[in-house]
């Protein structure tokens, strides 16, 4: 059985030092670019704030939830203007996304175990959910932290971003509009740790392996495969780095090679 409570401290800990990157930060700097087009390290933590706080109401009051997507006057810019929503001085915008994370930690642990919550396309377990803030966090995170040209530490953590990566296979395929693989994949991954986090049958054709980091960078669509270590081998694996997400949503257009290089195959 998932242990929520592990998973709602493991997103604390993610939270806590991306909010320790940007607390110090002088105002200026908050209107610094980042990878995400047209999006400032302020509309990234805007987006974290106003994203708990739909993901509290999916845990509170569906209705309230559902209400919020049907009253979107864009439903393509949703995302988008949430955060432009959500947008006010540093301290206000560190308030709100401190209080809303709070918030969803707390609805998250009231909701039944068994519920399954309203969410972008489909439904999500508050184990679910919280996983998918810690992947959210986390990536959003790395763009901050590219902004500032920081590098920041891989963590064990990641694991929680790289079994949704692994867990959304289908999900990356039926978001490009491509037939929903039968075949099993595997993925065996290299921790920050040293050690093996594998997901998938052991008897599956089709196989990814590389650095755990990698994988997560593909998944959240911060890197384009040529410039991750990753190898895919069998035609299904070859494909899923193409088009993997581990997010709802449209896919977008992904992030371009940053080296000429290409990616590895077999």
């Amino acid at each position: 059985m998932v242990d929520l409570t592990a998973l709602l401290t493991d997103l604390a800990t993610e939270s806590e030092q991306l909010d320790a990157l940007v607390a110090p930060l002088p105002p200026q700097e908050w209107e610094l670019s980042t990878p995400a087009a047209g999006w400032t390290i302020a509309h990234q933590i805007a987006h974290l704030a106003w994203t708990d706080h739909v993901a509290r109401l999916a845990a509170t009051d569906a209705d309230a939830f559902y209400a919020s997507v049907t009253a979107a006057p864009d439903p393509a810019r949703l995302v988008d203007d949430g955060a432009v929503a959500f947008l006010g001085p540093p301290d206000a915008l560190l308030a709100r996304w401190r209080t809303g994370r709070a918030a969803l930690a707390a609805a998250l642990t009231a909701a039944p175990a068994g519920e399954k919550l309203p969410w972008y396309g489909t439904r999500m377990s508050p184990a679910s959910m919280a996983t998918a803030r810690i992947m959210e966090t986390w990536a959003h995170g790395e763009d901050v932290a590219e902004a500032l040209g920081v590098t920041r530490p891989a963590t064990d953590r990641l694991r929680h971003v790289a079994y949704l990566g692994f867990r959304t296979v289908g999900h990356s395929f039926a978001a490009h509009g491509l037939a929903v693989p039968t075949a099993p994949v595997r993925v065996e991954l290299a921790a920050p740790d040293g050690e093996s986090w594998t997901f998938g049958p052991a008897d599956a054709v089709d196989l990814v392996t590389g650095p755990a980091l990698d994988f997560c960078l593909l998944v959240t669509r911060r890197r384009h495969r040529a410039d991750l270590a990753l190898v895919a081998t069998g035609p299904i694996a070859d494909r899923w780095l193409d088009v993997a997400q581990a997010f709802a949503g449209p896919p977008g257009t992904g992030p371009a090679p940053r080296t000429a290089a290409p990616g590895s195959r077999r």
